[in-house]
């Protein structure tokens, strides 16, 4: 059995979760997140913990249940606690500025790039070289964040560009005559 998929999911206080046949739901103070339910794992429920056992002794079902126990697990921990990803803006003039569900960032462009948050996911600007993007749902923060760097990745020579409050940016030397 997987080594992850051995480890129970303990549920703090605040948080309900419901299995059903075919979805498990967890509710808390960040919101409800739901995920669809494997028929290669058995997911079973005592005394405030979740257990996740293979339904037969195949590969297939041995790596399901760690990747089941590890979803869940971010979703009890997306509901209760809650996810972020810090955004450095690096470079002469780069800033940005969050107003709602909006962000607007002026990177170095002839137009301001915007982007709607989706349903769940704030993000803020402590500073305007600072981006702050919080939210229950683990994959849609960290998707989201992927995004908003893509649009100026930090370049070599100088490191430039928009890059993760603890990304490292190796500067290359430039050319000799």
């Amino acid at each position: 059995m997987s080594r992850v998929g051995k480890s129970p999911v303990t549920i703090p206080a605040g948080v309900d979760v419901s299995i059903k046949d075919d979805q498990i739901s967890v509710k808390g103070a960040g919101g409800t997140l739901s995920l669809a339910q494997s028929a290669l794992v058995k997911v079973s429920s005592n005394d405030g913990k979740l257990s996740f056992a293979p339904t037969d002794e195949s590969r297939e079902a041995n790596a399901m249940s760690g990747t089941i126990r590890q979803l869940v697990n971010n979703m009890v921990l997306g509901v209760s606690r809650g996810f972020e990803k810090k955004l450095t803006l690096v470079g002469v003039g780069f800033k940005a500025a969050a107003s709602g569900s909006k962000l607007n960032l002026n990177i170095g462009f002839s137009h301001p790039v915007n982007f709607d948050m989706p349903a769940g996911i704030t993000v803020a600007t402590p500073t305007p070289t600072e981006v702050v993007i919080k939210g229950a749902d683990r994959q849609v923060v960290g998707q989201l964040a992927a995004e908003i760097r893509a649009v100026r990745p930090p370049e070599p020579y100088k490191g430039k560009g928009i890059r993760y409050a603890d990304e490292k940016v190796v500067i290359k030397e430039t050319k000799k005559k």
